[in-house]
């Protein structure tokens, strides 16, 4: 049992330190694990680098979209059983498409894999943080469009392809006030008619999938395209080329634009076209915050 529990940790270890590898941060050799009973937490502080919990709390504040429900949190028993020991168990409910969510490429394609076949491998990859936060601040229709992209590969000198690029607009410091976070406090088609937030341009998605080839995709507002769409042409672009896409992320603000290795891991539902996702930057210590 405890050989397979450090086959467990080595693995994910060889994967953030092959990322780190590829980022040109440290050798994937200086990281190793040596006994089978540490804390994960304590592993990757020894191997340098610190996590950042992208994912809000799922409560009865999470902001749903206008046409589902919102998570909910059913008490169940919580006390000392009849046997003398304590025992506390609750259940949830919520929509798919609801809090910090993965949308699976099934969700706006008839061929897309649904959540719980996307591959692995796109769930998890080193990051790219593109900060649109300036632009957004007076412009809640803003779209960030193939030159935002563009100029993040010229600062940075390095390519997008087959990274998780990340968009940070700076509306999760809204949540969760719905109505400043969305736009509208009302509900149904009327309320989506009515949502403004930013988002990416479907020709921007577009280019994303077909010329850089990306593992995945996320934002920190309630949706990839931005509020006032009509066609969904982003979700569609990206779902078309497998592209999972991550919605209502949090804190990417203390992340640096590269240099860090994103891990995202959504509920696997079977046949699901979402779901609520626990996502995590680990950023090495030798990255600084540019």
């Amino acid at each position: 049992m405890q050989s397979r529990q450090v086959l467990s940790l080595a693995t994910v270890l060889g994967l953030i330190a092959a990322a780190f590898w590829l980022l040109g941060d440290r050798p994937a050799a200086q990281v190793s694990v040596t006994t089978s009973d540490r804390q994960l937490g304590d592993i990757f502080s020894n191997a340098g680098a610190r996590l950042v919990d992208l994912t809000h709390a799922f409560d009865e504040q999470t902001v749903p979209w206008p046409t589902e429900v919102g998570f909910r949190l059913e008490r169940g028993f919580d006390g000392v059983t009849d046997g003398g020991w304590y025992y506390r168990a609750n259940r949830f409910s919520m929509a798919e498409h609801s809090g910090t969510h993965v949308d699976a490429p099934n969700h706006f394609s008839r061929s897309g894999k649904p959540a719980d076949e996307i591959p692995l491998e796109r769930l998890m990859g080193a990051g790219a943080l593109v900060d649109v936060s300036d632009e957004c601040r007076d412009n809640s229709d803003f779209l960030v469009t193939i030159e935002h992209f563009k100029a993040w590969e010229r600062r940075t000198g390095r390519s997008l392809k087959n990274a998780i690029v990340l968009v940070r607009t700076g509306w999760e410091k809204f949540w969760p006030d719905r109505e400043r976070y969305l736009g509208t406090t009302e509900t149904g088609r009327e309320g989506v008619a009515k949502l403004h937030f930013p988002g990416v341009a479907p020709e921007a998605a577009a280019w994303l999938a077909t010329e850089r080839k990306i593992r995945a995709i996320g934002i920190d507002t309630a949706s990839i395209d931005y509020g006032q769409t009509k066609t969904f042409g982003a979700h569609v672009a990206l779902c078309a080329h497998q592209i999972p896409a991550f919605e209502n992320l949090t804190e990417l603000d203390r992340l640096p634009i590269t240099g860090f290795t994103v891990i995202a891991l959504p509920m696997k539902i079977r046949g699901g076209s979402g779901g609520p996702l626990r996502a995590i930057a680990v950023i090495p210590e030798t990255v600084k915050k540019q």
